[in-house]
């Protein structure tokens, strides 16, 4: 028999078992169907109660795991990655360490503004002191002035004064005088 009519003839069992196959789980789904359904919903109230069952007791053994397996195996991690690590590379003797550095670099900072406060505060106490001669200085200017018109303006009134005086008496003199010329002529007048 050819090869191809071999073929042919497989082919068509093939199909006539894969539908009379097909057929017979279509029977089997239709009588199985209800059984099945009946199933997934035990399965489903048995799957709810053994997690309701199972929830607190996983929660117990986590909480003894962790409080007594935990911090064993914790501590036996930490010891493995102090032996895993490796040792520190050793820095030569010549290098300072960065927190000197910066310590150091604050340091001279602090200390550069405080310099600059100082000089700009010791500036301005010269200029105030400078304000301040010049001030007194005034004040000397002012007072040796006043002391000079006072002696000026008392030496005035002594000269005015004694000048008054010897005005006066010159007045008086000469109102004496005149007086007695009056005297006189009255007297030479009233014998006459």
């Amino acid at each position: 028999m050819p090869i191809t009519l071999k073929r042919r003839q497989g082919g068509i069992d093939a199909e006539a078992t894969l539908a009379r196959l097909q057929e017979i789980a279509r029977e089997q789904a239709d009588r199985l169907g209800p059984y099945a359904d009946q199933a997934r919903d035990n399965a489903t109230a048995r799957l709810n109660q053994a997690r309701t069952w199972t929830a607190p007791r996983l929660e117990t053994a986590a909480q003894r795991v962790e409080d007594t397996v935990a911090p064993r195996v914790a501590d036996l991690l930490n010891a493995a990655a102090h032996r895993v690590e490796p040792s520190p590379v050793k820095r030569g003797l010549r290098r300072v360490p960065r927190s000197v550095l910066i310590a150091g670099a604050v340091t001279l900072s602090a200390a550069a503004v405080y310099g600059v406060l100082k000089l700009r505060q010791a500036s301005q106490d010269a200029e105030w002191q400078e304000n301040l001669d010049n001030a007194r200085e005034q004040v000397r200017e002012t007072r040796d002035k006043l002391a000079t018109k006072a002696k000026e303006t008392t030496a005035k009134v002594r000269g005015t004064a004694e000048e008054v005086r010897e005005d006066a008496k010159e007045a008086k003199d000469i109102a004496s005088e005149g007086a007695k010329e009056s005297a006189q002529d009255l007297n030479g007048r009233v014998k006459k």
